[in-house]
């Protein structure tokens, strides 16, 4: 291997604010292969990508690929790896140019939206595709006319890993194209890691990692607030810096909080606040280690890893732990579902699609984590 300058100093890909660099999740697989590999296959990894062809899920056959609305038709067409957004009138003519899918937004498993650059600023395009059915939908949130939505730090924070957005305050839709990082990868969690890269080819012999975060040293609310800045609300009150600005190891809450307080568990919705659900379980009040990878493996897909979730849920929930009447429930529900009864898929009150034919919007199910007894 010629190991030149560019070795030892990787280019950075992007600057975090705060001067440190970001020199790519690729540069981790030279010494952690295993889980870069595994990582590859996760949500969090997939979350968003440069789009093509073999990354959109959807069906392109005539007839397959139309949204209709009142007043215009929108049709998914691929040429080649690309993929194109045509805005077309009731007789089938087009009302502008087509719209290139320049990112893919969401790993395909609950849904994909889309994103296309006009120049240096960034818009989501106005049809999504909905797994559930197998469809093409108006984006959510969407009217049922022509919309052009631009797309804020706000909205793109928990899809990239990092992105610099031209004006610092994230208020714009203007970004450096170049410095946008696509998935949740390493460096989202265990920060920028150019001088661990660099300091670690240069001395290979050092086993200790040097100028890396090591997460399982932090204490639990600096652990829950790495998955916190993405699974607690929109947190758009920001105190300081921007939607980037925050880094694993900081306190989350001196950057951003969301503008309520104090809302009730019940009225917390599933999509996007695991976090303030699961703090709100008596399995959490009652445990001083609990955290998210109590459960969860960032490293790993786990999804519809029914066991596993069991397993962990009988690790504290024992034999030698419970009463007689749980063991007794235990036994008789050992090779059932915990999550089922415990922690259901629940309609969100937020996140609705509106599907062709249907006057009513459908809402979009996601698993509660606020652990309780719900049959």
């Amino acid at each position: 291997m010629n190991k030149g300058p560019d070795y030892y100093d990787p280019p950075a890909l992007a600057t975090h604010p705060n001067g440190d660099q970001f020199a790519g999740s690729e540069t981790c697989r030279e010494c952690h292969g295993e889980i870069y590999e595994s990582h590859l296959e996760t949500a969090h990894y997939n979350t968003s990508a440069m789009a093509s062809s073999r990354n959109i899920k959807g069906d392109f056959r005539e007839g397959s690929n139309r949204v209709e609305l009142p007043e215009v038709d929108f049709v998914m067409q691929k040429k080649g790896s690309t993929v194109y957004q045509h805005t077309q009138n009731k007789e089938g003519i087009d009302q502008k140019e087509p719209d290139k899918v320049d990112i893919v937004i969401g790993s395909g498993v609950k849904g994909q939206s889309f994103l296309t650059w006009d120049n240096d600023r960034l818009f989501q395009l106005q049809v999504s595709y909905f797994p559930p059915t197998q469809t093409w939908i108006n984006s959510p949130g969407y009217p049922p006319e022509i919309l052009q939505r631009p797309i804020l730090d706000g909205c793109l924070k928990c899809h990239v890993t990092f992105a610099k957005n031209k004006d610092f305050s994230g208020a714009g839709n203007r970004y450096e194209a170049n410095q946008v990082l696509f998935g949740v990868d390493c460096e989202r969690c265990h920060r920028p890691a150019a001088k661990h890269v660099s300091y670690h080819r240069k001395h290979p012999e050092i086993k200790s990692a040097m100028f890396m975060l090591k997460l399982d040293t932090l204490p639990r609310q600096q652990r829950l607030d790495v998955c916190a800045q993405c699974h607690s609300g929109p947190r758009d009150r920001l105190l300081q810096g921007n939607s980037f600005s925050f880094l694993s190891g900081e306190t989350l809450d001196d950057y951003a909080r969301n503008f309520y307080t104090g809302q009730p568990d019940a009225e917390l919705d599933v999509h996007g606040n695991q976090y303030g659900l699961l703090a709100s379980s008596l399995c959490f009040i009652k445990s001083e280690n609990m955290d998210c990878s109590t459960c969860h493996s960032p490293h790993k897909n786990q999804r519809d890893k029914t066991d596993y979730f069991n397993q962990q849920c009988l690790s504290c929930h024992n034999s030698g732990t419970t009463s007689r009447g749980f063991r007794e429930h235990i036994t008789a529900s050992i090779t059932s579902n915990c999550i089922e009864c415990h922690m259901p898929n629940i309609a969100s009150k937020v996140m609705s699609v509106q599907l062709a034919g249907d006057s009513v919007a459908t809402a979009v199910y996601v698993r509660t984590h606020l652990i309780g007894i719900y049959r």
